[in-house]
């Protein structure tokens, strides 16, 4: 991960089981919860971005495609 200054802050509310485990395995390794909230978000934010903006793309290739409008084929 790029280091990248630290200029926003979040809160989030997660269920009691996974707080839990962030606790554990903060403990286990000597690293914050922060520091495993950050990572996670870090490594998938960019396949969270290209599922949905996907999805949206589909989303409007399919009202084209149900207007009467038919797709060109390649």
């Amino acid at each position: 991960m790029e280091k990248e200054k630290a200029d926003q802050m979040i809160g989030i509310r997660i269920p009691k089981s996974v707080g839990q485990r962030l606790d554990n395995l903060a403990k286990r390794t000597g690293r914050t919860k922060t520091w495993y909230v950050r990572e996670a978000i870090m490594e998938h934010l960019d396949d969270l971005e290209d599922i949905y903006l996907a999805e949206e793309v589909l989303e409007r290739v399919r009202r084209v495609d149900h207007a009467g409008h038919p797709l060109k084929n390649r």
